[in-house]
Order: C-alpha cells, then structure tokens, then sequence
C-alpha cells in the first residue's frame, strides 16, 4: 500500500509539472537527506545545472531516484530557476527477528532475506516485503497449512532506523479426508491407494504413514500412479483431472483423480537405430525382457540407462536414447524403437580437486582411474569416486564434468571433498560399568601431513594393561600399490583385572608387513614378526596346567619365557560406499597367521571378519548392518617331550565388551576357568576322579563366533550440518566362545558348568551412538541381555572417546 501511494504521488506529481514551462536550472538542492549523500544523490539525478528541463525530464528525474532504492517519498518543487527536491529516505534495517516460526528454520529464513537484499545495514524495501510475505505463505499453503500467515512488522526506531520483524501464524496442516478415484476398472481405489505416500483416515498405529497434505509429496504420488499403469502394460494411461478440495475451516482435503486407463500391450519386438557404436547384438543382450512380455515402463527405462551406461563407458558422455512406441491397437501389441544418439566422443581435459587443504593432490590423483587425456569413461570417473570416500581421509566426495568452453568434445572433471579427522594428537578415555576407567593417549594419523601414510605412537593405560607402540605404513610404496608397513610394540598385560583367571604377560616384538592389491576390490597382505611373551602370576586350574606342562612350567618356576617367530597373509574385500561411516557394500576380511617350525609356541590362528550394508531407502538414512566373525587357533605338531602342541592361553579369544557382544562385561563371555582336585566330592573330567569346581574367571577359548545386526536410523533431532558426522542405531548382538581342545565333560557326557557348549549362544539387544568428534570417535551404547548364563555380567553401558576402538 505504501508504494501505491509513492506512485500516486509521482503521477501527481507529473500532472502538476506537466503545465510548467520550460527552464534553465540553475541549482538543484535536496532537502530531507540523512543516510544518503549528497554526492550520491546527485549521481543518480539525470538532470544537471544548466540543463534546460521540461515535465518529462522531471518524471525522468524522480523515476531515477526511486529506482536508487533510498527514497520512500520524493517531491519536486521549483523555486525560481531551482529544483528543490524532498525526500524522504528509506529506514535502515537495525535488526531482524522471526516469531512463530517452527517448519522454516531462522537460517533459511535469512538466507532467504539474503538473497533479496533484505539484510541489516540495507535500506528497507516495503515493497519486497510484500512480495515475501506472498512467497512464505504460498510455501505454507503448499505443505497443507491453509490458515497460515506472515506478517512484517516495521517498529520505526531514532535516526530514521527500523526494526523488521516477521510474525508466522502457521497453524496446522490440512489433513487428508478423502482420496477418491474416478475411471479405474483395472485397479481397484485400495491398490492404488497402497501407492500413495498420501493416506486418509490413517490408524494409530501407522505412525510411517503421512496423512497430512503436501504438494510435493501429491505430486510423487501421481507419478507412481502414472508408473503403476505403465509398468503393467497400459501405454495409453493418462491422468484426464486432479481436483483438489478444501473444507470450509480449511482443515481438510478431499483429492479426487480421474483417470483413463486405456489398453493394456504386449512387447511385440526391440529395434535399435542410430549410431550404435558397435554390433547390434551388444545393445540386444542389455534388453532385460522378451516378446510376449506385458510392457514394463520400468524395464524400458532400465534399458536406455544401459544403454547410456554403456556409451559413458565409451567417452560419448551426452548421449540421447529415447524409446518410440508403434502400435498395433487391433492385436494390443508394441513395437518398440530404440533411437540411439551417442553424440561426440568426449575427452578429458584436467582432473582437479578442491577441498583438500591437508591432503596432498598426489594422495587423490593415485586414487584415479580416469586419466587426463584420455575419453571421458563414466565407469573409472565413479569409479575414482568410490576409491576417494573408502580412504577414511574425507567425509564427503562430490564428483562433476564440466564442458570446456569453446569446445564441444573436452570435459574437466572437478572432484570436490570434505576432509574427515584422519588422526590427531589425542587423548582417550573409556568407562564401563563394571571395566572402570581406562586412559589412551598418543598420536595416531591415518593420513599423515597429507601423504596418506599412517604413522602413530600410541600410549595406553587401564587397570590391566600399559601398552606402547609405534607404526608406519605407506600403502604406495611402489607406484603400482604395494604397500609397506612395520610395528613395534611394549605390553604388559594384568589378566585378573581383565575379568580373565590370572597371569601376568610382559611382552614385546616387531612386524614387517607388505601387500599389493589384486584388482580393485581386493587386497592380499605379507607379513613376518618376531613376539617375546614372559608369563609369570599363573593360577593353577584345569585349562592352564596342560599347556604349563608341556612346556616345563612348573611350581620351581616362577615364570617361563617363549620367543616365537610368525607369518601370516591376509585378503581383504572392500566395496564400501564409503570409508566413514558407510551405508552400502561389504567388507570381508580373512586372515591367517602361523608361528615357524622351531619356535617355542606352535600354533596358528584363522579368523574371519565380515561386514554387509543394506540401504533400505533411496536416501539410505535407513540402513540395515550384518557383521559376522568366526576364529578358530590351536597348536600343531609336538613338544620336545613328544606332546601335542596347544594354542597358548594368552592368545584364546575372548568375547564380551562394547566391541564383540555389548551388555556384557569384557571378555566375560565363554569358557570360565575350572580349578580341579580340593574337595572329596564333586563332577568329574575325563574318567578322572579329581573334584572339578567352577569360578567366574574367564579362561577364553581357541574358537569363536560372533553375529549382529543392526539398524542405523536418522539420528533424531540432529541438524543437516551435522547429519554426516553422527550415527545411531539399534542393535541385536549373539555369539559365544568355546574350546575344543579341553574335555570338559562329566561321565554322563553333560557338559560341566556349561562353560564349553558352543551352543549356548550369549545375546544381547541395545541402541548405539557413534559421533566422529574432534578428538576422534566417540561411541557410547547401553546394552541389556536378552540371554545369558550363570558367571555372565552385564554390562549396562559403555563410553569410549579415541580412535582406537
């Protein structure tokens, strides 16, 4: 309204100069002035001293100045041969508030004011305000708020200031009361309405369903209409009217559809034309049906993607396929012609990266397969994408081809990423209900001063072990991705206060590890190393005394040393989407590792890891996690006393804690140490009359098997920002740890204590919260079983911070 009244008054205006004569101007003053200079004002005035002005050049004049966007008011008067011109300007926008506001956030709200130039400091625009105010309430009435408004309020302040502030009434959203279909005869009203996002008269306990009006969401849901119709063969399906109805109090919404469905075809032939770039046959083997079929939309659309696929692979990066429909409407059969315009062949002229302010370009250029120069292959581009993210270095890639301007047969290709914590200096601290408190301090980076090596020095300390190590390993050793690596590493290891039955473990050693890549999935990895074990501190029970006799431990000894000599290989698979936090693809890793003939210890170890995403949504904020592992260790050939060798002790697995099976206490689940002879009564092992009694000391196991599913959910209340930084889910975990090498059995066959059934499966269910912080990742979870056996301890929650988890 007030910019009405501007205009009216520069019409006026215009009238009243219309009958002035014309004259020579011999000053111009403006009067009115505050925020804009004089000077500035000036510039903007068409009209000059000395100029000879008439009524035209005055409306001339007064349009120019209003288009500056200072001046709310201008009047021009003539005062002898002067233009005296008042103004009155525009406030300055001292601040800026929101008030109502819950389904737009205060920061795209003023992102919006950004971008039209409504910000403080500017001069206030009455007439953009309106226009937003129309804007926000189109954007209300488009998610189904039809009561909703949003009023600018303008509270004039001192030296011609201005606060702005948007009031927003959004009331409630319309919900949908009736979804009505008018000319279907195939489908009935409820198997169309199945496929709507859209629902009416929703039950309670469909808390996934949306029955709240939206556009958008309407506008989806007519397009799985149309691919319903399509996918089942009706070619001619055509949407005649969408009608869309609301309630008096403007709370409900009656959405009526008439259709016409036509005739349902059958796929009568597959013909290629154009520039096929090869053999016909080639493009026949992508076709996914045959003669005969019901058309499938779908299954067409999944073809010219195939066939687009095919040529990108090929360097025509901008290829045209479109499928022609030919009717036979007597028979109802198709014809369909595949016209193929592969376009030019396209090159590639730079590959550049942006975003990598610590990693060296070299680290993401060995990670291509595109190569500069070459044609623009669609597949290596992706490719080169997918390598990039399975780093760990970054959290986000982005992957773009851009034309070359001036040419139309080059392309660059822009890889922009978001660098991820790759390790830092850190300090960690772990607690669990009945673990206590741990400490890990040192320096660990997986991506070292940008060459994507690993270094670390890490230090940790709990209430059962002090450990030092330092690595090193460069993955690109060799041009061609053989790999090199080695570690050293101080351990002193408290068994009683791990929850396991007692010894004491003061070790060292070395490894060198090399490995090469195999093809783009897989990868095989060398090692050899050397480990010193001093066992000291043991208790005296069943699963020990074996192994300390064949190796001459006994009571005159109060600790034995063994020095063992090892190589191992591993394979690992990985076809993640990503290394950080990953929502599609697997990953397996196998790994084998066997002491030298001649060692004081002959044994090998075997395990198995393996970890499968399902996306369960187009956007993959749902996904479903399956992680496996099975191990198994034991000696092999004989001690110098003619015994058969055992899998040491102190390398058993053990289970239990926030990284194996959560809600138990570490290492907890398994086998538990049973003491033999002391008591005249009682159980006994193998025949023997000896009296066996059971502990809660965990003695571990030479085999395992571990299982978990879980799902990773939105993370509720979590802002966009930090959506990638930030995971939860739900989980199940199961498994246990048993021995196979000790005879735990009574002379009825039972198990004793149950400490050795591999079928006694531990399980447990919980919620999980990952966050890759600063410092590094932080994980808590609370975990509850849902079965265990007597000597199991929960283990309510656990919290850990470091990267060493």
């Amino acid at each position: 309204m007030a910019m009405k009244k501007l205009l009216v008054a520069s019409l006026l205006l215009g009238s009243s100069v219309a009958h002035a004569e014309e004259f020579v101007v011999g000053d111009i003053r403006f009067e009115g002035l505050q925020r804009v200079a004089l000077g500035a004002a000036l510039l903007k005035t068409p009209v000059r001293v000395g100029d000879t002005v008439d009524e035209r050049d005055v409306a001339d004049m007064i349009q120019a100045l209003f288009a500056s966007g200072n001046f709310e008011d201008i009047q021009v008067y003539r005062d002898n041969n002067a233009l005296v011109v008042k103004v009155v300007e525009r406030p300055t926008i001292a601040s800026i508030t929101f008030s109502g506001n819950k389904a737009i956030k205060d920061e795209q709200l003023q992102e919006n004011l950004n971008a039209s130039k409504i910000r403080v400091g500017e001069a206030l625009d009455r007439t953009t305000l309106s226009k937003i105010e129309k804007g926000l309430e189109d954007f209300y009435y488009s998610v189904g708020k039809y009561n909703a408004s949003v009023k600018a309020v303008v509270t004039p302040l001192p030296r011609n200031r201005a606060d702005l502030k948007f009031v927003f009434t959004e009331g409630v959203s319309a919900k949908i009361q009736q979804i009505n279909f008018i000319g279907n005869r195939v489908f009935s009203d409820e198997e169309l309405r199945d496929k709507f996002n859209l629902q009416a008269d929703v039950p309670w306990w469909n808390f996934l369903a949306d029955e709240k009006y939206q556009k958008q969401v309407l506008a989806g849901d007519l397009e799985t209409l149309r691919s319903q119709y399509l996918n089942n063969g009706y070619l001619k399906y055509k949407l005649q009217s969408t009608h869309v109805s609301i309630s008096p109090d403007k709370k409900g919404v009656y959405i009526t559809l008439n259709i016409d469905e036509g005739q349902q075809y059958k796929v009568k032939g597959v013909k290629f034309r154009g520039n096929l770039v090869g053999e016909p046959g080639e493009l026949a083997g992508l076709v996914t049906f045959k003669d005969g079929d019901i058309y499938n939309g779908a299954k067409v659309t999944a073809l010219e993607e195939s066939i687009k696929r095919r040529l990108g692979e090929l360097g025509y990066a901008y290829p045209q396929v479109k499928t022609i429909p030919e009717f036979d409407d007597e028979n109802q059969q198709v014809s369909l012609l595949v016209n193929v315009e592969p376009g030019k062949r396209i090159y590639v002229r730079n590959i550049s990266f942006t975003g990598n302010t610590s990693t060296k370009d070299e680290v993401l250029r060995r990670e291509m397969r595109q190569m500069e120069g070459s044609w623009l292959n669609s597949k290596s581009v992706e490719r080169g994408k997918e390598r990039l993210s399975r780093t760990g270095f970054f959290e986000n890639v982005d992957v773009q081809t851009v034309r070359v301007p001036g040419t139309d047969d080059q392309v660059d290709v822009n890889y922009k990423v978001k660098e991820a914590n790759a390790g830092n200096i850190n300090f960690g601290i772990g607690y669990g209900t009945e673990s206590g408190v741990s400490f890990q301090a040192g320096i660990q980076q997986d991506n070292f001063l940008g060459t994507g090596n690993r270094f670390g020095i890490s230090a940790m300390m709990n209430d059962y072990q002090k450990n030092v190590s330092m690595e090193y390993r460069d993955p690109y050793f060799t041009l061609d991705g053989i790999s090199l690596g080695g570690k050293i590493y101080y351990n002193e290891f408290e068994a009683s206060d791990a929850n396991i039955s007692d010894y004491t473990n003061q070790s060292y050693g070395a490894s060198l590890t090399w490995g090469f890549p195999y093809d783009e999935l897989n990868f095989f990895e060398f090692g050899v190393g050397y480990d010193h074990n001093k066992i000291s501190n043991t208790e005296e029970y069943y699963q020990i005394e074996k192994f300390k006799r064949i190796h001459d431990f006994d009571q005159a000894n109060t600790s034995i040393e063994l020095d063992d000599f090892d190589w191992s290989v591993s394979w690992t698979r990985n076809n993640l989407n990503r290394g950080f936090f990953p929502t599609a693809g697997n990953h397996q890793r196998a790994t084998f590792r066997m002491t030298v003939p001649g060692s004081d210890a002959q044994y090998f170890k075997a395990q198995y890891d393996v970890r499968q995403y399902y996306p369960l949504t187009e956007k993959q904020d749902f996904t479903l996690l399956l992680r496996g592992r099975l191990g198994y260790g034991n000696g092999y050939g004989t001690t110098e006393n003619g015994s058969d060798q055992l899998l040491p002790f102190y390398e058993n697995f053990y289970a239990g804690g926030f990284s194996t099976l959560r809600g138990f206490r570490s290492n907890t689940v398994g086998p538990k140490a049973v003491y033999v002879g002391g008591c005249d009564t009682g159980g006994s092992i193998s025949g023997n009359n000896n009296c066996a009694t059971g502990s809660d000391d965990a003695a571990g196991g030479n085999a395992v098997a571990l299982a978990s599913v879980e799902l990773i959910v939105p993370t509720p209340f979590a802002s966009d920002e930090v959506r990638n930084q930030i995971r939860t889910s739900l989980f199940v975990d199961a498994g246990n740890v048993w021995d196979t090498e000790y005879d735990l059995t009574g002379e009825d066959g039972a198990y004793l204590y149950d400490y050795s059934d591999p079928f006694l499966i531990r399980a447990s269910y919980g919620a999980a919260l990952q966050w890759m912080s600063p410092m590094g990742p932080l994980v808590f979870s609370v975990a509850r079983p849902i079965k265990k056996y007597d000597g199991d301890d929960e283990e309510f929650f656990t919290f850990t911070i470091g990267r060493t988890f």
